[in-house]
């Protein structure tokens, strides 16, 4: 069988090639139905390969003899496009039909979207991620491939992978494996050539959703749909999950190549001989916000997330780390025992999860969010300055800010929707952010909350007045706002 497509005079020869093939070759969208809605066939390949019209001499000034291009097809022949041979499955009812790569079978989650355009490989890593699919707005990923610099952890956590265009070609100096690859090698499930924006839409309008990937075409769609109906993230412990089994000393410094601050310096720019230890809660903490801590000089054991608050206080640490980690926060009662018991004792500062652990230790309770914080472009807003940071975030449950004990200091806001973004308790030395410093989306304008909590450490150590050194962080904050460029500054509401 021979197919002509005659291509207009205002192409170049080798556009015209390439215009044809792409035409012909193209992959047939994938679509998503309601279980009640009948499906669509997809089309044939004579469909597909129908002769496509002339373009009009009017798209060129300069007339040049058209010309054919011949694409021949042997009878019987496979489709030239790959058809569709996974599903994922919302609790709404809704079946997007795509195409399976990375390991094989069936997987449940709730099913989140991130804005993030690039750090895929960190996002895969992140323990926080934990129980979730995570449905990436940028169409194109997979393009940088897998290297072993840029794991947040030993393992990818995340429960499934739903992108729009997995690209067929790894281009970068450092990659070492394929997505596609190390997806299969950790058994993890992927979908690909799926409406990514329309999933983000629905997942907007109405709330995070349950979800099945399956490639097993022997199971029904009315089945997986009840799998998403029986599964639940609401109350489910998964930091018991993610954490260490015993603790251990953190050893992997930030590399030359990617360190922005001299580790030990104060901020005179001086050095110090004693490096400030910190005991590390790991709740399934980022292997970064560890090189961060460690870039500003500290010393850190990393302890299981049910290692004893008197244990704790053995170790004679200079400060408590609480960590960032997946699930629902109330579901952690001992992480919050442990925290109360250690609140006034040293100082504390905790990420994402140990925000929200630090938060109901000061008194307050959790509430999960309609679609979560998922992306490296939130703003956060300092009030006390009104200096805006750029933050990268990563969590479905944010702490109310109306049910914190007295003396707890709302710091940050999240400038999207105005939930709490930080806290700062000043008498008893502690702080926590609901975003992840350590990511550097701004690059750098985050940071500043290690240095804080450094600050903090150094003065707990000195015997100075906790009020003295709130008054003094404040002061150091209004002074980074007030070096801050044009277009960051911005004056509180």
């Amino acid at each position: 069988m021979e197919l002509f497509a005659s291509l207009g005079s205002s192409l170049t020869p080798s556009t015209r090639s390439a215009s044809a093939i792409h035409g012909y070759l193209q992959a047939p969208q994938a679509v998503s139905a309601r279980l009640d809605v009948p499906q669509h066939s997809q089309p044939s390949f004579q469909q597909k390969a129908q002769v496509q019209p002339p373009l009009k001499a009017s798209l060129s000034r300069r007339s040049v003899p058209s010309r054919s291009v011949v694409v021949r097809a042997e009878s019987g022949a496979s489709p030239p496009w790959v058809s569709p041979d996974a599903r994922l499955v919302l609790s709404d009812g809704s079946v997007w039909h795509g195409n399976a790569f990375g390991a094989t079978g069936t997987a449940v989650g709730e099913v989140v979207f991130n804005t993030s355009l690039t750090g895929y490989q960190e996002i895969l890593t992140d323990p926080s991620y934990k129980g979730q699919f995570v449905t990436f707005t940028h169409p194109h990923i997979g393009n940088t491939g897998i290297n072993p610099d840029d794991m947040e952890s030993e393992k990818c956590h995340l429960g499934g992978i739903v992108v729009r265009d997995l690209s067929c070609v790894v281009s970068n100096y450092r990659s070492k494996q394929s997505l596609s690859d190390y997806c299969a090698s950790q058994n993890v499930m992927g979908i690909a050539n799926v409406d990514t924006r329309a999933i983000t839409r629905r997942l907007r309008d109405d709330g995070c959703l349950n979800g099945v990937i399956c490639n097993d075409a022997s199971i029904s769609d009315e089945k997986l749909l009840q799998k998403t109906k029986e599964w639940s993230i609401v109350g489910m412990d998964l930091v018991s999950q993610v954490t260490c089994q015993q603790p251990y000393e953190w050893k992997d410094p930030t590399g030359e190549d990617w360190e922005y601050r001299l580790a030990m310096s104060d901020s005179n720019g001086s050095t110090s001989n004693e490096p400030l230890h910190v005991v590390a809660y790991d709740f399934g903490t980022k292997h970064n916000i560890l090189r961060r801590l460690a870039s500003h000089g500290c010393k850190i054991t990393v302890v299981p997330a049910d290692f004893p608050a008197d244990k704790v206080i053995d170790l004679n640490p200079d400060g408590i780390f609480l960590s960032n980690g997946p699930g629902d926060p109330s579901a952690l009662p001992y992480a919050v025992d442990s925290t109360k018991s250690l609140l006034g004792k040293k100082p504390i500062f905790g990420i994402c999860m140990g925000h929200q652990i630090l938060g109901q230790a000061c008194g307050g309770s959790t509430f999960k969010l309609k679609f979560g914080h998922h992306g490296g472009n939130h703003p956060i807003r300092h009030d006390s300055t009104g200096r805006i940071e750029i933050s990268a975030q990563n969590h479905n449950y944010a702490v109310n800010p109306e049910t914190f004990d007295s003396g707890v200091q709302v710091s940050h806001i999240n400038l999207n929707d105005g939930t709490c973004a930080g806290i700062v308790f000043p008498t008893l030395q502690a702080m926590g952010i609901q975003y992840h410093p350590e990511a550097s989306p701004g690059p750098h304008d985050a940071d500043i909350c290690f240095s804080q909590f450094v600050d903090m450490m150094k003065a707990y150590k000195s015997g100075a007045n906790p009020e003295e050194v709130a008054a003094q962080a404040l002061e150091k904050a209004k002074a980074a706002a007030e070096k801050a460029p044009s277009g960051v500054l911005q004056e509180a509401a």
